[in-house]
């Protein structure tokens, strides 16, 4: 199935502690259904000391559902995300809220 949010996406959360919050996607993970997006859900990890890494607390984003997380609008919106065939047989995704193409 194609993906409906993408790398590079602004993305808002509908859902969570981050609730509200918009950032951009900068990995998609399929096959667990998860999204990582900077600077939300960002959580604190203990790091051990290697040769490439200084050691210590670090924080970093965790995954967040896809479910949790909409494509914002030209609007500044949360909308859904479809998908629509142009004449030429070319795949594109369009904002259900407004009927725009995202990527053409």
């Amino acid at each position: 199935m194609a993906a409906k949010i993408r790398k590079g996406d602004k993305v808002v959360v509908l859902t969570g502690r981050d609730k509200g919050r918009t950032g951009e996607v900068f990995e998609v993970r399929p096959d667990a259904g998860t999204a990582l997006v900077r600077g939300i859900n960002v959580v604190k990890r203990h790091q051990k000391q290697t040769q490439a890494q200084e050691g210590g607390i670090i924080s970093k984003e965790a995954p967040i559902q896809l479910s949790n997380i909409a494509y914002v609008g030209k609007d500044g919106k949360p909308t859904r995300i479809g998908f629509k065939i142009l004449a030429d047989g070319k795949k594109v995704r369009i904002a259900k809220s407004s009927g725009a193409e995202i990527d053409g």
